[in-house]
């Protein structure tokens, strides 16, 4: 696996026992479980009309990625929204 510099830095400081890690809190431990169940957490209920062939390809997609068409909807959106998905000009 490569490391960039500053995980091999963190690495190293790690394995010569320069760094040494610490448990969470109880505290800690709960702040995160929060964070990341809010996260996940999907509140939101739409309804969107597609042409039927761009739902069959949907569903074709999610089924050869093995999960639902929702899933794989919302994740497509949540994607574009982070900026990760770019949409093409023509």
């Amino acid at each position: 696996m490569r490391h960039n510099k500053e995980e091999k830095y963190i690495l190293d400081a790690l394995e010569s026992g320069k760094l040494k890690l610490s448990s969470p809190s109880t505290e800690e431990i709960e702040a995160i479980k929060t964070a990341a169940n809010n996260t996940f957490k999907k509140n939101r209920s739409i309804t969107i009309r597609l042409y039927d062939h761009d739902f069959i390809g949907i569903q074709k997609k999610a089924m050869e990625m093995g999960i639902p068409y929702q899933t794989l909807i919302s994740g497509l959106i949540h994607r574009y929204v982070e900026g990760n998905l770019k949409i093409k000009a023509r």
